[in-house]
C-alpha cells in the first residue's frame, strides 16, 4: 500500500473539504484516516491516504493537489509516509 500524508492549511471557506475529496475520489485515492480542525477561522486538515489504485503517480497526485490549493486559496502539500515519518521523529 502506497500511503501518502496530505496537509491543508488556510482560512476557513465553503468547499475546501469537498473539492479535495472530490479530487481525490476521482483519482481513485481512498481516504484512511482524515482528521480537520478550524482554529479562529484557520482550516486545519490532515489525511492519511491509499494512492495504490491511483492512475496518477505521486507527483502528478502532488502537482494537481497544489494547484487545487491554489485555485480555492489554501495550501495543500503531499508527503509520502515514510518521508513524512522521518521527518517528524524526536
Amino acid at each position: 500500500m502506497k500511503k501518502t500524508i496530505i496537509t491543508v492549511v488556510g482560512k476557513d471557506k465553503v468547499g475546501i473539504i469537498a473539492n479535495i475529496c472530490t479530487y481525490l475520489a476521482n483519482n481513485r485515492v481512498n481516504i484512511l484516516d482524515i482528521s480537520q480542525t478550524i482554529v479562529q477561522g484557520y482550516f486545519n486538515m490532515m489525511m492519511i491516504v491509499d494512492s495504490n489504485n491511483s492512475p496518477k503517480n505521486f507527483e502528478q497526485l502532488a502537482t494537481e493537489l497544489e494547484q487545487i490549493g491554489d485555485e480555492i486559496g489554501v495550501i495543500i502539500k503531499t508527503q509520502h509516509e515514510d518521508i513524512f515519518n522521518k521527518m517528524h521523529r524526536l
